[in-house]
C-alpha cells in the first residue's frame, strides 16, 4: 500500500508540479469523445414498481456544470416530461410525487439514448394524513466543487454547533478549535457565506453559543473557486443557518445536557413565520457549559535540567444566544433579507500548575512551586447583515449583493498568586488586565450571467475592513491598534464541452495592513501588496456503475494565509512564570499552490490525491533565550520556510437504505519542512493516518441509533508529534407524541480515547507531554416541534404531510 501510494504520490507530482495543465487538458480531450454542442431532446419517463406510469410527478433538471440553471416540468399522463438539453452535459433528475420516495439521478445527454427510465419506490408507510418516508438526501453529497453534509442526525445529539464539527465525519477539529479538512492548515470558518474575522478561540466560543439545531446545512469547499476569498489555504467550512422556510407558524423548543466530570445544559426556542412573500424568524439560546483541560509538560531547557508542570484548568461559562432575521420577496425579480445575531459569554476559568525543576543524573530537586492563575472574561459579538438578490432572466443569471458589519470587544481581568516550597520564598501576586475591540465590515457584489452553449461567466468584486484594538496592563501598560483592508476582485468562466464541465478563473487582492505599537514603545509595521490567485476546474463523467455516475476532477488554485492580527501584537503576555507569548510583527503572508484529483460516486466524493506547495509558512514556535537558566520560553510566531504536503482522501458508503446507512473514510497525510530556526538548518517529515465513520441504523420507524468516531495515528499539530488518539460517540433517538417530541440519549469519547501523548523536538527545545479533556460526556436531549405549516418535516426521519387545500 505504501509503495503503491508513493508511486502515485511520484506521478502527481511529476505532472503538476512542472505545470504541464497544457498537455493535461490536451490528453482529457485526446481520451474523451467529442459529443458536439447540438442539443438533443430527451424524454424522462417515470414508472412505479409495477411498470405503471407516474403521472403528474415534477420532474427537475439540474445543470451540474452550472448549479443555477435548472429545468422543471409535470410528466403527462404517460409518466413522461421531454427537455431540450445539451449533447454531452452531464445532469442530475430530481423526480418526486405524492406517495413516492424524492428520486436523485445523474444522467449523460448522448444521441444514441434519448429515452431515461426512472422507477420511483412507494413511500414507506402511510397513517392516517401522514407519510413517512426514507429520505432520498445523503447524509454527504457532492455538489459541484463543494461536500454538503446534513447534520440533523448530528445535531439530535449535540448542545451547541461546536459539538456538531467535532462529530461531522471528514472533519477534524483539534483541543484549540481549530477545524482541519485536508491539511495541516485550519480552515476557515464562513457563517452564511460570510467569514468570520475572528481569532480561533472568538470562532470557538461563537459556536459554542449556537443551538444545535439552527444549522441548516455544512458546506465543505476543500478547493474553493475564484469567487471566494484567496485565504482559504485550509479550505473553507461554510455552516448554514436556518432561516424559516416552511409556510405556515412553526416552531420548536430545545433542550438538554450532557455531563462528564462537569456538565453542560441549554435550553432553546426558535419561530418560524412565513405568508408566502414575508419570512421571519427568531432563535433563542441560553446555556452553561464547563470542562476540564489537563497538560502535562516535561521541558529539558539544559542538558542536566528539566523542567516539569502539570497545569490543571477548568472553564466554566455562561452564553446567550439570540438570532433573527427576515427575507422579502419584493416581486418576482427581487428577494431582499435582513439576518443578526447577539453572542453574550460570560467566562471564569481557574488554572493551577505545579511546577518543579531537577537534575536529571541526580534526580535532586531544584524548585518547586505552584502557580494560580484566575481569569474573568466577558464578551460579545453583535453581527448584521443584508442581502439583496436581483434575478435577470429565467436562464439563471442574476446579481447578489451582501453587506455586513461584525462588531465584537473582549474584556478580560487577571490574577497570579505564586506559592514557593522549595527554595521557600514569600508569596507573589499580581494582576493584569487585557481589552480587546475588533469591528469588521464587509461588501461584495456578484454577478452571474447565463450565456448560450452552457457558457456562464462571473465577476465580482468585495471589500473588506478591519479594525483590531489591545490594551493590555500588567506593570506595564501596552496600547496595540491594528488595521486591515483588503479589495479583491475576480472574473470567472465555466462551460461544458467535450464531455467536459470547464471552470477557469483568477482573483485580485490588494492587501493593505497597518500595526502600531503605541506604549510601552512607539513601533508600527506597514504591508501593502497586490497578488493574483488562478483557479482551475475540470470535471468529467468516467462511467457507469450499476447504473450510479462515477465522476472525475482536477483542481489547481493558489491561495494565501495572511498573519492574523493576534499572531502580529508583539507586546508579551504572561501565561506562567515560566512562559510567555507574544506576536511577532515581521511576520510575512505564507502562500500555497494546491493541486487535486479527485472521484465522487453518486454525487458523493469517494477518493482523492492532492499535493499542497507553501511557501513562507509560518507556524508557532517555542524559544529558549540564550542565558544562565534557561528556564523561561517564549512562545510566538515565525516564517521558516517551505512545506511540501502529500495528501491521499478515500470515503466509501452504502447507499441510504429503508433502515441503515453507512459511511467510513480514510486519510493520508506527510509533510516535509524545509527551513532555518534558530539561525541552523531545519528539516522535518511527518506521516499520520486518520480514520472516521458514521452510521445509523433504524430500529423501528420511530427509533434511530447512529454511530460515528475517528481515529489519529501519529498526528501532527504544527511541529509538535501527537500520540495516537480518537473518539467513539452513539445516540440513540425516539419519536413521540405523533412525531412532534424527539428524545436523544448520547454518549460522546465513549472509551476515553480522546486524549493525547506529545512530543517537540524543535531546535534547542525538547518536550514532551500529555494533554486530556472533559470528552466522555453521557447526555439527553429534547426537542418538540409545534405549530401549522403546508408541508411539517420531521428533521431526524424526514415526516411530510400533504397539502392541505
Amino acid at each position: 500500500m505504501l509503495k503503491a501510494f508513493r508511486f502515485l504520490r511520484g506521478l502527481l507530482f511529476l505532472l503538476l508540479m512542472k505545470r504541464l495543465l497544457p498537455l493535461l487538458l490536451f490528453s482529457i480531450g485526446l481520451l474523451f469523445t467529442a459529443t458536439g454542442f447540438s442539443q438533443t431532446k430527451i424524454s424522462i419517463r417515470a414508472t412505479n414498481h409495477k411498470k405503471e406510469p407516474v403521472s403528474f410527478a415534477t420532474v427537475s433538471i439540474l445543470n451540474m456544470g452550472d448549479s443555477l440553471q435548472t429545468q422543471q416540468k409535470l410528466t403527462d399522463s404517460s409518466g413522461v416530461a421531454i427537455f431540450d438539453l445539451a449533447t454531452g452535459g452531464q445532469y442530475t433528475v430530481q423526480i418526486s410525487s405524492i406517495n413516492y420516495e424524492t428520486l436523485r439521478k445523474g444522467i449523460t445527454i448522448t444521441k444514441a439514448e434519448p429515452i431515461f427510465s426512472f422507477v420511483l419506490a412507494n413511500s414507506a408507510k402511510t397513517l392516517n394524513t401522514v407519510v413517512v418516508r426514507t429520505s432520498a438526501k445523503p447524509t454527504i453529497r457532492q455538489e459541484d466543487d463543494k461536500t454538503i453534509v446534513d447534520p440533523e442526525n448530528l445535531a439530535a445529539s449535540s448542545t451547541n454547533a461546536f459539538e456538531i464539527m467535532e462529530k461531522t465525519p471528514g472533519l477534524f477539529v483539534d483541543q484549540d478549535g481549530n477545524i482541519y479538512l485536508n491539511s495541516t492548515t485550519p480552515a476557515t470558518v464562513h457563517i452564511n457565506g460570510r467569514e468570520q474575522k475572528m481569532s480561533t478561540a472568538d470562532i470557538a466560543t461563537m459556536l459554542k453559543s449556537l443551538p444545535p439545531n439552527s444549522i441548516a446545512s455544512i458546506e465543505i469547499l476543500r478547493t474553493p473557486s475564484a469567487r471566494y476569498d484567496a485565504s482559504g489555504g485550509g479550505g473553507i467550512v461554510n455552516v448554514i443557518l436556518k432561516k424559516g422556510v416552511k409556510i405556515g407558524l412553526t416552531g420548536s423548543v430545545n433542550g438538554g445536557f450532557n455531563q462528564g466530570r462537569f456538565g453542560n445544559q441549554f435550553l432553546g426556542l426558535n419561530l418560524n413565520n412565513n405568508n408566502g412573500k414575508l419570512t421571519t424568524y427568531i432563535n433563542l439560546q441560553a446555556s452553561r457549559r464547563n470542562n476540564f483541560e489537563q497538560i502535562k509538560t516535561d521541558r529539558q531547557f539544559r542538558p542536566d535540567s528539566v523542567l516539569s508542570q502539570d497545569a490543571y484548568t477548568k472553564y466554566p461559562a455562561q452564553s446567550y444566544y439570540f438570532g433573527y432575521g427576515a427575507s422579502y420577496q419584493l416581486n418576482k425579480k427581487w428577494d431582499l433579507s435582513y439576518d443578526g445575531r447577539f453572542n453574550y459569554n460570560n467566562s471564569r476559568n481557574n488554572s493551577t500548575n505545579h511546577s518543579t525543576i531537577r537534575q536529571i543524573s541526580t534526580g535532586n530537586m531544584a524548585g518547586d512551586n505552584y502557580a494560580d492563575v484566575a481569569n474573568k472574561s466577558t464578551n460579545f459579538n453583535l453581527t448584521q447583515g443584508f442581502s439583496a438578490k436581483y434575478k435577470i432572466d429565467s436562464a439563471g443569471s442574476e446579481w447578489n449583493t451582501d453587506l455586513s458589519f461584525t462588531y465584537s470587544p473582549n474584556n478580560t481581568d487577571q490574577s497570579f498568586l505564586n506559592t514557593y516550597f522549595f527554595p521557600v520564598k514569600p508569596q507573589t501576586t499580581f494582576t493584569g488586565e487585557i481589552d480587546n475591540d475588533l469591528k469588521f465590515f464587509s461588501a461584495q457584489t456578484n454577478f452571474i450571467k447565463k450565456l448560450p452553449k452552457q457558457l456562464t461567466m462571473e465577476a465580482g468584486v468585495k471589500s473588506t475592513m478591519v479594525r483590531f484594538q489591545n490594551t493590555t496592563k500588567y506593570a506595564v501598560t501596552s496600547a496595540y491598534d491594528y488595521k486591515e483592508n483588503i479589495n479583491a476582485g475576480y472574473l470567472q468562466a465555466s462551460k461544458s464541452f467535450l464531455g467536459i464541465v470547464v471552470k477557469v478563473g483568477t482573483r485580485l487582492e490588494n492587501t493593505n495592513m497597518k500595526g502600531h505599537q503605541l506604549s510601552p514603545k512607539d513601533t508600527s509595521f506597514n504591508l501593502q501588496r497586490t497578488d493574483l490567485f488562478p483557479y482551475v476546474y475540470l470535471s468529467r463523467n468516467l462511467m457507469k456503475i450499476a447504473g450510479y455516475d462515477l465522476r472525475a476532477y482536477l483542481v489547481y488554485r493558489r491561495t494565501i494565509n495572511r498573519p492574523a492580527y493576534e499572531y502580529l501584537n508583539p507586546y508579551p503576555r504572561r501565561v506562567d512564570q515560566y512562559l510567555f507569548e507574544s506576536g511577532n510583527p515581521t511576520l510575512r503572508p505564507q502562500f500555497t499552490q494546491n493541486y487535486e484529483a479527485n472521484v465522487s460516486f453518486e454525487e458523493r466524493p469517494i477518493l482523492a490525491i492532492g499535493v499542497n506547495d507553501t511557501k513562507d509558512i509560518f507556524t508557532q514556535v517555542v524559544y529558549q533565550p540564550d542565558s544562565s537558566s534557561r528556564q523561561v520560553a517564549f512562545r510566538t510566531y515565525d516564517n521558516l520556510g517551505k512545506n511540501k504536503e502529500m495528501y491521499f482522501r478515500a470515503l466509501g458508503a452504502v447507499p441510504p437504505g429503508k433502515r441503515y446507512f453507512f459511511v467510513a473514510g480514510a486519510q493520508y497525510n506527510r509533510n516535509y519542512y524545509q527551513g532555518f530556526y534558530e539561525g541552523k538548518p531545519l528539516s522535518f517529515r511527518r506521516g499520520s493516518w486518520s480514520f472516521f465513520t458514521y452510521q445509523t441504523f433504524k430500529i423501528t420507524p420511530l427509533m434511530q441509533i447512529s454511530l460515528n468516531g475517528f481515529i489519529r495515528l501519529n498526528g501532527q499539530q504544527q511541529f509538535y508529534e501527537l500520540g495516537t488518539f480518537g473518539s467513539l460517540n452513539l445516540n440513540l433517538s425516539q419519536q413521540f407524541f405523533n412525531k412532534k417530541l424527539v428524545v436523544t440519549l448520547s454518549g460522546n469519547d465513549l472509551f476515553y480515547t480522546n486524549q493525547n501523548d506529545f512530543n517537540l523536538k524543535q531546535g534547542s527545545v525538547t518536550a514532551s507531554g500529555f494533554r486530556r479533556g472533559d470528552t466522555r460526556r453521557f447526555g439527553l436531549n429534547l426537542r418538540y416541534n409545534f405549530g401549522f405549516r403546508k408541508k411539517e418535516e420531521n428533521n431526524l426521519f424526514n415526516v411530510e404531510s400533504p397539502d392541505k387545500q
